[in-house]
């Protein structure tokens, strides 16, 4: 799950793990979304391995001919470039991220965004109003927190149905600290 929140202190008696309220004055709401990582180590060897199969495959026709060595370069130049961008596409995707900071006083956005510079928003949580366009938005369940002058998106990367979930637990957090 790309959602992790984090509640210090909790409520007595909650199960830990689970989402609860905070208990007292000075209690912290720390939410950090993650874009969700679709392959693994094991899923980047795996289309490697069967690229580099389905491109030897036509090579096999002119093994032993100077031809091979005419196509030998593409065919690498090939995998390198999906290799290249696979790692990439995952490097990127792990350097994305946004933090919440939710207090009594203030409610914090910091978003990190892979090779541009971080993104700060903050608002005092009172007047702070959390919003979600279930249709005519840009994208299906549109979450967006709106104070302090601006309206931000938040969990931009996320599905509909987290953003959903999201927004449910948001304004339960925002109407807790209230």
């Amino acid at each position: 799950m790309p959602v992790i929140w984090s509640i210090t202190p909790k409520a007595p008696g909650t199960a830990p793990g689970a989402f609860a309220l905070a208990s007292s004055d000075r209690a912290e709401y720390r939410l950090s979304l993650m874009p969700h990582l679709s392959m693994g180590p094991r899923g980047f060897v795996r289309i490697i391995a069967i690229s580099a199969t389905v491109l030897a495959l036509p090579l096999l026709g002119v093994l032993g001919t100077p031809v091979l060595w005419g196509l030998l370069p593409f065919a690498g130049l090939a995998l390198w470039a999906l290799w290249y961008a696979l790692s990439r596409n995952s490097a990127e995707r792990r350097a994305l991220r946004e933090d919440v900071l939710l207090t009594k006083e203030r409610i914090e956005i910091t978003r990190v965004n892979p090779r541009k510079p971080a993104q700060h928003w903050h608002a005092n949580p009172y007047w702070v109003r959390v919003k979600l366009a279930e249709k005519g938005g840009a994208v299906e369940n549109y979450l967006t927190l709106e104070g302090n002058g601006r309206e931000v998106e938040l969990g931009a990367f996320l599905s509909p149905e987290e953003r959903a979930s999201l927004y449910h637990e948001l304004s339960r957090a925002l109407r807790q600290m209230r």
